[in-house]
This record gives C-alpha cells, structure tokens and sequence, in this order.
C-alpha cells in the first residue's frame, strides 16, 4: 500500500500501486516507470483511465529510508510505502 500527501492541506490518498509517467510532445503519456524521475508524474493506482490520483510532473525529489518527498509544478508531496 502506498500513501500520498499532499502537504499545503495534508489530503491524503492511498492506492495499492504507483507508476511514473513521461509525457509526449502532444501530451500523452509516452512511457511508465517503476522509478521517478525530474519530468515524470505520479500516478496512483494506475489503472487503464481509472486512477486514484495523478500528479503534474516532479521538479525536485529526495528519497530516505523509503520516505519520497517531491515537488511538482504546483504541489509538494510526501508519499510512504506502508507494508502489510
């Protein structure tokens, strides 16, 4: 399970899986990855146009002790893998 907040309100989502996607010229998606990257969004419980949430795209990450915390063109999240 995975918990994602978004810190100016402290919402909360939490999703069995995440992917990072990369976006095309045209704004599509291009590609998915098990990694994030500066460029990528997340997205939440992805699952074909269903999704639990998706993020605009990372500008700046850090990762400790399987903390993620980033930052998207308007938004800073935190997001915790929590086992069980």
């Amino acid at each position: 399970m995975y918990k994602l907040i978004r810190e100016r309100d402290n919402l909360t989502k939490v999703g069995k899986d995440i992917k990072y996607i990369e976006w095309n010229e045209e704004g599509r998606v291009s590609n998915s990855y098990d990694e994030p990257a500066i460029g990528r969004s997340l997205i939440l419980d992805p699952q074909y146009v269903v999704y639990t949430w998706l993020t605009t795209e990372i500008t700046s990450f850090t990762n400790e002790d399987g903390v993620l915390k980033f930052s998207t063109k308007n938004s800073n999240y935190t997001l915790i893998q929590e086992k069980g």
